[in-house]
């Protein structure tokens, strides 16, 4: 599943993610808010099992975006968000649909400090394990001045004493 994410210390608040994102869609599904100096990016997570999807008394809720034609603009989908990602704007519920007719998305697209990217999740995930693995198995490569002990399993250390002996 490809996921838009957001690296918060790269954004300096030029609001041009918003801009571009309410040029297309009529209202932006993506909200910078700052705090004490720092800016942070709010946008739709695309939950699984998303709460707003279950509260949607008309089931206008999708987790990729929401059908404007069957929203009543109630706001329940806006209470239960746990990321404040959802807006109501002239009685209808708004959020990020991540742009699914575009190949890149506005928002990235309009990033100066490209601090906002699509991934495909499941992909990170399994390069962060087998990085994990590496360590784990003794296999990965060392960063010199490390002070990563490598951790050898049974398994492992069997397979090494086998290569030794042959």
């Amino acid at each position: 599943m490809e996921k838009i994410i957001i690296q918060p210390d790269l954004c300096d608040g030029c609001l041009d993610c918003e801009e571009a994102c309410a040029q297309l869609h009529g209202k932006s599904g993506i909200m910078i808010r700052e705090v004490e100096g720092s800016y942070y990016p709010i946008i739709c997570q695309q939950c699984e099992g998303a709460p707003c999807k279950l509260i949607c008394p008309t089931e206008a809720n999708k987790e990729d975006g929401i059908i404007q034609e069957k929203c009543i603009g109630c706001g329940l989908c806006m209470m239960v968000c746990p990321f404040g990602a959802i807006v109501i704007h002239e009685r209808k519920a708004h959020k990020c649909d991540q742009c699914p007719d575009l190949d890149t998305p506005v928002c990235i697209k309009a990033c100066s400090k490209r601090g906002i990217a699509k991934v495909d999740t499941e992909k990170l995930k399994f390069e962060k394990q087998m990085k994990h693995i590496g360590k784990l198995s003794g296999i990965g490569k060392r960063e010199k001045g490390s002070k990563f002990i490598n951790v050898l399993t049974a398994n492992t250390r069997a397979k090494k004493a086998l290569h030794r002996e042959e």
